[in-house]
């Protein structure tokens, strides 16, 4: 854990850069084209290409050094945001949906190559406080992007915007690079060949659909769990003008600010029990988190007053950092050669659950109200998550088993937990 915590550093910088991006691109697309039906189709190429991009960075980290990669990533996206900075307005509108196709893929990368790190970065018995950290740094990340990438556009123009994200980038590279962190496990490190990477890569494939339907099972509630994301992310500023139309921003900046906060203390809380004990929260916790973090969800749009709206927002914060750190970890459980696919996968399917939550909602809003919605996409995940407690249930699970694996430092394996 000695560099990890720079790392961090860095990593949340990048978020921040992405976040800003975002939201200044997006906005940007529209000034420059006065077409919504643009602005549309640079979110679905950028949503696109992430998708596809989970299969391909599967791949990539599972051959070539992870260290590089993510340094490669950030490099790319500060050089393709430098060169629409000095472009011609001219050929600026054509530049940004190359721009959406490198930012898509490339984030995806890093995401992809960091996961699968974890384990090697900071030794398996750790990786649970260090997802912990990384939740916490993209979650602060996060509310600075959204929130100054208005302040930023608008006092200091767009140059100034795709200046800031190009220089976020560059930065995390730098430190990327400059940190001494091995990223491979040391029998790869010393040459595993070419064969037994490829050999190892076709098993997991086989071990995903014959010997591990639980793992399947929870990327597939990550899968809806982005359906439901989306939903609440397309609702919100419906239902916060409906709130307050002469002030729909307060609703917003209170919600993601008090997720947040919910964010980081469940790192903190989480970060001390696994130390304190040894294990890691397992299958059972997922789902009950899962659960948790949707019901919460659902009832921030139930027309509560603010200050139960606003409890409710801290709880679904805290259940999605708990469930987000881990299933990371769950997936981290897993033998180096064959993690790198495992986040692949998982980037593709949160990815195309969240492009087609944001058509299907956006859709259904122009009939529905937003708690419809909200509830429908939500409680879709609820009752996935109970049929997987079911099914864990009949596995005869008990006591702790279910809930948490032991965590081996020299060989990490994926387990079912099976009784």
């Amino acid at each position: 854990m000695r560099y990890f915590r720079l790392l961090v550093l860095g990593n949340g910088i990048s978020a921040y850069g992405s976040y800003l991006n975002m939201v200044a691109l997006n906005v940007f697309v529209y000034d420059a084209t006065d077409s919504a039906l643009a602005a549309g189709l640079f979110m679905a190429v950028r949503l696109a290409t992430s998708v596809v991009s989970g299969w391909v960075s599967g791949r990539l980290v599972s051959v070539y050094d992870r260290k590089r990669l993510m340094v490669g990533a950030d490099l790319c996206q500060a050089v393709a945001l430098l060169t629409l900075l000095i472009a011609p307005d001219a050929t600026r509108v054509g530049l940004l949906y190359v721009l959406a196709v490198v930012t898509g893929g490339c984030s995806t990368l890093s995401q992809v190559a960091l996961r699968s790190s974890i384990p090697e970065i900071v030794g398996a018995e750790h990786r649970v406080r260090a997802n912990g950290l990384l939740v916490t740094g993209r979650s602060l990340a996060m509310i600075a992007g959204f929130a100054s990438s208005g302040v930023v556009v608008a006092q200091l123009g767009y140059s100034a915007a795709f200046a800031l994200d190009a220089a976020s980038f560059l930065v995390s590279a730098t430190v990327l690079f400059l940190l001494p962190v091995r990223t491979r496990a040391v029998k790869e490190a010393a040459g595993g060949g070419s064969a037994e990477t490829s050999g190892a890569a076709r098993w997991t494939a086989r071990m995903l659909l014959a010997t591990a339907p639980l793992l399947m099972a929870m990327i597939a509630i990550r899968a809806v769990d982005g359906l439901g994301s989306s939903s609440h992310n397309v609702a919100l500023p419906i239902y916060s003008s409906g709130l307050d139309p002469d002030h729909p921003a307060t609703f917003i900046s209170q919600f993601w600010a008090t997720w947040a906060i919910g964010n980081i203390v469940v790192q903190q809380v989480i970060g001390r029990v696994t130390k304190k004990t040894g294990r890691t929260p397992g299958e059972r916790a997922f789902a009950l988190g899962a659960c948790v973090m949707s019901a919460g969800f659902i009832v921030v749009f139930s027309g509560l007053p603010t200050v139960p709206a606003v409890i409710a927002a801290l709880v679904a914060g805290a259940a999605d950092g708990f469930t987000e750190i881990v299933y990371v970890s769950r997936l981290q459980a897993a033998p180096d050669e064959q993690r790198g696919r495992l986040f692949g996968l998982s980037a593709s399917a949160e990815n195309t659950g969240f492009g087609l939550g944001m058509l299907v909602s956006g859709a259904l809003l122009e009939t529905f109200s937003p708690l419809q919605v909200v509830a429908s996409f939500h409680g879709l995940a609820i009752v996935l998550c109970g049929a997987l407690l079911l099914l864990l249930l009949r596995r005869g699970r008990t006591g702790d088993q279910g809930l948490e694996e032991t965590v081996s430092q020299d060989k990490p394996t994926v387990t079912e937990g099976r009784s």
